[in-house]
């Protein structure tokens, strides 16, 4: 590469990158509009997932949402692949936002075609399986953008914290959001099977949120780190 390309994909990368993971954190983080909008759903015990259901009023809005967010973190963390310096543990942890954006993309074109916790007889028909193979699909979907993101996110902020990746904010703040990752994942599994048993939800609701509001601020955090770089 010559000196007189060098520094022109060096910009491209400090602005691009940041800005597709910036908009796609703003975008995957849209759900938290249900506090404005006469959804009809809980945001205590119900599904994030729900707000994008096929039968609800807003469902195409969200799942919308939901594609775009996926889709610009996908393109930023391929571009980070490209572009920024590759290290073991980096290439790793963008390949886990890989992972989470695609997922994501695909949780977004898999919708619930009811909602389970807001509608007792979508609950029965779900526990005896007659619902749509969505259903399934869409929890599957959802795992793998889970999992994904928390590759992404424990990865690289052990490689900001090892000085692999300077990245100072992220060694800051990133435990501190891996702890709530993992907790707040701890506590949806737990509610999701409490559930699935008709315990009650535990607080569905309040534990998923606590756990994509996290991954979301986590990739804002990231974004500002990269372009600070």
């Amino acid at each position: 590469m010559s000196p007189r390309k060098q520094p022109r994909t060096t910009r491209t990368s400090a602005v691009l990158v940041p800005l597709l993971l910036l908009i796609g954190a703003l975008t995957y983080s849209t759900w938290l509009l249900e506090a404005f909008l006469p959804t009809g759903l809980s945001p205590l015990r119900s599904y994030v997932s729900e707000l994008a259901g096929e039968d609800q009023p807003y469902g195409t809005f969200f799942r919308t949402a939901d594609l775009l967010g996926g889709l610009f973190v996908l393109l930023g963390a391929v571009a980070a692949l490209v572009w920024l310096e590759r290290r073991v543990l980096t290439v790793a942890g963008w390949a886990g936002l890989v992972l989470f954006g695609a997922a994501t993309v695909a949780d977004s074109r898999l919708p619930l075609s009811c909602a389970p916790t807001a509608d007792a007889g979508c609950a029965a028909r779900e526990r005896a399986g007659d619902i749509p193979w969505t259903h399934a699909a869409h929890a599957f979907s959802s795992s793998l953008a889970v999992a994904g993101a928390l590759i992404g996110m424990v990865l690289l902020t052990v490689a900001a914290r090892r000085g692999t990746a300077a990245w100072p904010l992220l060694a800051r703040t990133g435990p501190v959001l891996v702890v709530i990752e993992l907790a707040a994942t701890g506590w949806t599994l737990a509610s999701v099977a409490a559930f699935d048993a008709g315990h009650g939800t535990w607080g569905l609701g309040i534990a998923q949120r606590f756990q994509l509001l996290s991954i979301a601020v986590w990739i804002a955090l990231l974004a500002w780190s990269v372009r600070r770089r």
